[in-house]
């Protein structure tokens, strides 16, 4: 599987690995304090640069992990969505984050429902869990209507170490709510 050829499509979105012109919409959405609230906070541009290499790392390394999300219409990097296990995690998630100027648009759940679907058929993944903020009601509502629901409390490891909400599904429950075999 060769990473620059992997491309999801929805009707609005493209989803692929992360490329080198992606950092500076990056690190922009990783300065914004209203945007990265629930995720631990703004990260200065030099820790953006590191999450943003861990990301394209284990793209490399495990062949997964977050897609940079593009606005068809624009070609604008609009997120980061997908697939996300590090050491430790509570699950095997998929993942969302949209810059705040796309909000309000779907972006998150059209997103996260190509994500899953690639997960399940193509990582084989059995279950996909979301790890949510307590207090993100909106990362909730993205949540419900994927199908998922919450079935755990769990807790991030360090550095983060936060308790979150652990909501989810099985490829079961995926594949009755899509009407796939």
């Amino acid at each position: 599987m060769s990473l620059p050829s992997i491309r999801l499509e929805t009707e609005r979105l493209v989803l692929r690995p992360p490329l080198p012109e992606d950092f500076e919409p990056w690190a922009a959405f990783s300065a914004d304090e209203e945007a990265t609230l629930h995720l631990g906070g703004v990260q200065a541009r030099p820790v953006a640069w590191r999450a943003f290499a861990t990301v394209a790392g284990a793209w490399s390394l495990y062949g997964f992990a977050f897609f940079s999300v593009i606005e068809k219409a624009s070609g604008r990097w609009v997120g980061r969505v997908g697939p996300w296990q590090p050491e430790g995690w509570p699950g095997t998630e998929v993942g969302w984050s949209i810059a705040r100027d796309a909000w309000g648009r779907g972006y998150a759940p059209e997103a996260a429902a190509a994500a899953m679907t690639w997960a399940f058929d193509t990582l084989g993944w059995d279950e996909i869990v979301h790890t949510i903020s307590p207090a993100n009601d909106k990362s909730k509502v993205v949540a419900a209507k994927l199908g998922s629901r919450l079935l755990r409390m769990g807790r991030l490891p360090a550095p983060h170490d936060l308790e979150v909400e652990v909501w989810g599904q099985t490829r079961a429950d995926w594949q009755a709510r899509r009407g796939s075999p």
